[in-house]
């Protein structure tokens, strides 16, 4: 049987650390302003009775994603893992998913993402500090912190200008048996992520165990991201 990658996102054990988001970024090579992992908080009452609720977010990978519908060149797609990948090397850049996104999740690529750390020969303290050009070329990388792993199999491992990008749940490391960089850092141990078809999977009997809730159900595109129980 075909595997059906998703996630459950367990509010109760999360504590709105945003571990998962920066673990995302670092993954991800995403540049500053584009986040794949994010989060949303509310607070609500008059003190004493105050409530605060913190919702980390990413995307859904839709079972029918709307984003996957309009898109004219297939660069968005499912994979044959449930997930809802993107194909950069074929996108044309003209936000249809972006239009089509009920949940914000898709970002676009105004300019050519860390291209500061080529020409940026500036100091902060001249001869005693690296400039950014100077850190790209002591570290052989477009940038000292560069995840050459997610450019795996012909992925970009940054997308190029021009081009949309969104949350994989990393494929890059699934492929490779691994979970997610969010889950993986996630302290409280707050995300599980598996297969729905392995009835034996802790998501799946997680998923049986629990009443289960998503984001813009309304909007019926079947997300795969569940929360489970309350933030607090």
């Amino acid at each position: 049987m075909a595997k059906n990658y998703a996630m459950i996102i367990d509010l109760h054990k999360c504590v709105g650390c945003g571990a998962c988001d920066l673990a995302c970024k670092s993954e991800n090579n995403t540049p500053v302003g584009i986040d794949w992992a994010s989060h949303t908080t509310e607070t609500n009452g008059v003190f004493p009775n105050v409530s605060y609720i913190h919702t980390p977010t990413l995307c859904n990978h839709c079972e029918d994603a709307p984003c996957v519908r309009v898109c004219p060149t297939k660069a968005m797609h499912y994979g044959d893992n449930g997930m809802v990948l993107h194909d950069p090397s074929i996108c044309i850049g003209c936000k249809s998913c972006m239009l089509a996104d009920p949940y914000g999740v898709i970002h676009f690529n105004k300019v050519d993402a860390f291209s500061n750390y080529i020409g940026d020969t500036t100091s902060i303290v001249k001869g005693g500090t690296f400039s950014k050009s100077e850190l790209s070329d002591k570290s052989n990388a477009p940038f000292p912190n560069f995840n050459a792993a997610r450019g795996a199999d012909g992925y970009e491992a940054i997308c190029a200008k021009g081009t949309v990008e969104k949350c994989t749940f990393c494929d890059h490391r699934v492929k490779e048996g691994l979970a997610p960089a969010c889950v993986v850092a996630c302290p409280a141990d707050a995300r599980i992520f598996g297969d729905m078809n392995d009835a034996k999977s802790e998501l799946a009997q997680t998923l049986n165990a629990h009443k289960t809730s998503v984001l813009l159900a309304e909007k019926g595109t079947k997300p795969k991201v569940f929360y489970i129980r309350n933030y607090n």
